[in-house]
């Protein structure tokens, strides 16, 4: 189980560093664009992606 949880996390680090290289400037007009929500909406788009990866590692096990 930890091994399968570095590597997600490896994994993880790997998806974020890709956008940040392909797209800096997108990502960063994303946050521009987060920065304006109230964190409430953050807090629930974090819920669903939370509930939505939960779900998606149920599917693939």
């Amino acid at each position: 189980m930890p091994h399968d949880l570095t590597v997600a996390l490896c994994l993880v680090l790997v998806l974020e560093g890709l956008v940040l290289f392909a797209a800096p400037r997108h990502w960063q007009s994303m946050v521009r664009q987060a920065l304006e929500l109230k964190p409430r909406t953050l807090r629930a788009c974090g819920a669903v992606a939370v509930a939505a990866g939960l779900a998606a590692l149920q599917l693939m096990r």
